[in-house]
């Protein structure tokens, strides 16, 4: 605590001031749960025990938000993108959170998630450059090169960037004392077919729910599991054994679109990928909004969701200089043996 209380002072977090005459200060247990706007004055009681022993009458008035207050994290970001700007990066037209400087022909990305930063160029030079005027800015970690972030293992080489969650995957196997379990082909069974289960017998809640975040988690580097996990994660309401089972098979073990396979509402699943050259870089399987009367409808709904993503990776992209030309968009279903004037070939072409 007096050393928490000493940061704050070197980093003029806090003013010991007289209290304001008809304001009451805040105890330091409300500081966590403050909703006021970060611009107003706010006034903290000293903690007790940790009292000034020339002003024990005082209080502290708030000059930044602390951690604890809900205004922090706007409040660091603000800080944070402030002194970017400043030093002449631009900020992302499609993503807030990333910014960019050029110099001489090399380029340099930051980005920013909560209090870490993530930064990388193509010059050695631009990149120390950068560390050093963080840390004389900012008191700040340098954990040198990213290897591990957000539960990701991140291998970089000559052959490319890889990006695993081994250690995550063996974590959460031996959370949930499957870790002897034998392997199993595919995510899901062919014959599966979750519906309501009414009369099925109920399991643990919690722990149903507990697999499903974890496995959530894990589809941010294991695109095959999606679909099947995102099945499961519907019935987190009411889990019965059919459901954990399924759950269990996950853990042992390209754009399309099921047709109505949603027993309970009969809503079609939309499946979408996204390749940069030949690297798979996003991806994700979602239930529809509404039920589709025909395979056909069911496809370009998954079409267009697949094309939002790509229109968002284009903009994305042209931060960077990329300048993506035409690409045509075709549906899976064109791949099957099905020959019809609607069905024979879905293109949309992004210019």
């Amino acid at each position: 605590m007096h050393e928490e209380l000493e940061n704050f002072e070197r980093n003029h977090v806090l003013d010991l001031v007289e209290p304001p005459p008809n304001y009451r200060p805040i105890g330091t247990k409300w500081v966590f749960k403050n909703k006021r706007k970060a611009e107003e004055e706010v006034y903290v009681r000293q903690p007790p025990g940790f009292e000034s022993a020339r002003f024990p009458d005082r209080v502290y008035k708030l000059r930044k938000v602390l951690y604890g207050l809900k205004q922090a994290p706007r409040a660091w970001y603000a800080r944070l993108k402030s002194f970017l700007l400043k030093s002449g990066f631009v900020m992302g037209s499609v993503d807030n959170t990333m910014f960019l400087l050029s110099r001489g022909g090399d380029t340099l990305i930051v980005q920013i998630y909560v209090d870490d930063i993530i930064f990388g160029g193509s010059s050695h030079a631009l990149v120390s450059s950068f560390a050093e005027q963080m840390s004389r800015e900012f008191e700040m970690s340098l954990m040198g090169e990213l290897q591990f972030f957000l539960g990701l293992q991140i291998k970089q080489g000559l052959e490319g960037t890889f990006i695993r969650q081994a250690k995550y995957t063996r974590d959460i196997l031996k959370k949930f004392d499957m870790g002897d379990s034998k392997p199993m082909t595919t995510p899901m069974s062919t014959n599966t077919a979750l519906d309501a289960d009414e009369d099925g017998e109920a399991v643990d809640q919690k722990e149903f729910r507990g697999m499903i975040g974890s496995l959530l988690y894990l589809t941010a580097a294991r695109p095959d599991i999606q679909f099947a996990v995102c099945l499961c994660a519907r019935y987190q309401a009411s889990p019965r054994t059919s459901y954990r089972q399924a759950m269990k098979r996950i853990f042992r073990g390209f754009s399309d679109a099921d047709h109505v396979g949603c027993r309970i509402d009969r809503k079609s699943t939309s499946g979408t990928c996204q390749l940069l050259g030949t690297s798979l870089v996003t991806w994700s399987s979602r239930k529809q909004a509404s039920v589709a009367l025909f395979t056909t409808e069911a496809k370009y709904v998954a079409a267009a969701s697949c094309c939002s993503q790509l229109l968002w990776m284009k903009a994305t992209l042209s931060d960077f200089g990329l300048r993506l030309q035409v690409e045509g968009v075709d549906n899976a279903l064109i791949k099957g043996e099905i020959e019809s004037q609607w069905t024979s070939l879905i293109a949309l072409l992004l210019c």
